[in-house]
């Protein structure tokens, strides 16, 4: 990755972070990140491909939602709630509140850190979920 380029808080608009969490996978980036801590990108787990992943990040990115920092060939990312706070009182708790509610974003986790963490692993659901589109319909 490229030294990532940020938006400035002024230049963080409401039209473009509205477009960046229209994806149920972002959200639950989001909320996975709103817990205030930076997270590496190999912790990450989506039910989607790496690549995929990656994409969702880069959006959220050049929306100003996250903030990426590269430490030399690793990458963390973390949510930049105050900015979202100052420029949007209330939005981010209004998002966070009603994804938990209807459960939008839940099959995004955190590899647990420690010994027992597996580091680079697949960053996609266990084998029998795999990629599958997660725009299911709705069956209840």
């Amino acid at each position: 990755m490229r030294d990532p380029q940020h938006p400035e808080p002024s230049e963080i608009t409401l039209i473009r972070v509205l477009a960046a969490l229209s994806d149920p996978i972002r959200i639950g980036l989001v909320r996975l990140l709103a817990d205030g801590q930076e997270r590496g990108w190999g912790e990450l787990r989506a039910p989607v491909a790496k690549s995929t992943l990656s994409h969702h990040l880069k959006v959220l990115r050049n929306a100003g939602v996250t903030r990426t920092r590269q430490e030399g060939t690793r990458c963390f990312v973390q949510l930049r709630r105050a900015d979202l706070d100052t420029r949007f009182p209330h939005l981010m708790a209004a998002l966070l509140s009603v994804a938990a509610t209807d459960g939008i974003g839940e099959d995004v986790t955190a590899a647990k850190c420690g010994p027992t963490a597996v580091r680079g692993g697949d960053a996609r659901a266990p084998a029998g979920d795999g990629a599958r589109s997660r725009r299911q319909p709705n069956t209840a």
